[in-house]
């Protein structure tokens, strides 16, 4: 059950989508939202000061930040307000304050941000790969990452590789049960057609337990390759991607489709693990 949802307001093209989701769902579900903002005033000055912008130049870039961070939050309250859905705000301006919304996020159901605004827009302190790895290492999940458009989730494309990782994050999503009447297909990318039967075979009757309507198709090639146009012929409106845990401890990175996917998908997506 969702109660507390936690929503990104970065100024970005992607806030508004992230609003709109996170509004809908508080909606549905009688949640409670909380706006975190994340403004990382020496970052982006180091930022503009590296690309030999004068200081008066750089302290502009500041100010229309701030400036798209204000317009955020007056439309997020105006959105709660408007649907009656109960709201706070949670604001930071420190170089740590990626932490907050790490904090914050062990105390909510659900994040929803921008789905690539961590890699065009200068939100956090370190790399992007870091920052996915360090939100999702840290208990981060699920997170939904939007689109720059809001789309009705009535499809849902499910990757799925037999994992333990893989399988979390599909019964996270199913249990969760965000969108009840939406159509699941499940894909897995293997070399042996048998194993891939078995997979799928699985995978649906799971999901189909749960009563949602699944479709299943088994690909050879590389999901790196091959995932993104399968959901597009398909006209997936989300993609359930899983990765591993122990590797992102480890490793402080994101798996390389995992990144791929987050650079160059143009519909949303559901990451938990």
């Amino acid at each position: 059950m969702i109660k507390r949802i936690l929503v990104g307001l970065g100024g970005t093209p992607y806030t508004t989508v992230a609003i709109q989701r996170a509004v809908q769902l508080a909606k549905r579900f009688d949640a409670e939202i909380t706006g975190v903002t994340v403004l990382d005033i020496d970052r982006l000055a180091k930022v503009g000061l590296g690309r030999e912008e004068t200081i008066p130049a750089a302290m502009h870039r500041v100010a229309l930040t701030r400036n798209r961070i204000e317009k955020a939050i007056s439309e997020f309250e105006s959105a709660c307000a408007a649907e009656g859905v109960k709201y706070q705000v949670k604001q930071e301006e420190k170089e740590a304050s990626f932490d907050l919304m790490i904090s914050l996020a062990r105390y909510h159901d659900l994040m929803i941000f921008g789905l690539r605004s961590i890699f065009e827009y200068d939100i956090s302190f370190e790399e992007p790969k870091d920052t996915l790895a360090r939100l999702i290492s840290a208990g981060v999940r699920p997170i939904i990452a939007v689109s720059d458009k809001f789309r009705p989730i009535q499809k849902v494309m499910i990757a799925y590789n037999g994992s333990t990782e893989s399988a979390k994050t599909m019964k996270r999503f199913v249990q969760l049960r965000l969108w009840p009447d939406a159509k699941l297909k499940i894909v897995t990318f293997q070399g042996s057609e048998d194993k891939a039967h078995k997979l799928l075979y699985d995978a649906s009757e799971y999901c189909r337990a749960h009563g949602f309507h699944v479709e299943s198709e088994s690909n050879p090639g590389s999901p790196k390759e091959f995932l993104l146009p399968m959901a597009t012929l398909w006209q997936a409106d989300m993609i359930v991607l899983g990765n591993s845990a122990r590797s992102l401890l480890l490793k402080r990175v994101l798996g390389e489709t995992a990144l791929h996917i987050i650079r160059n998908a143009e519909r949303p997506l559901f990451l938990c693990q």
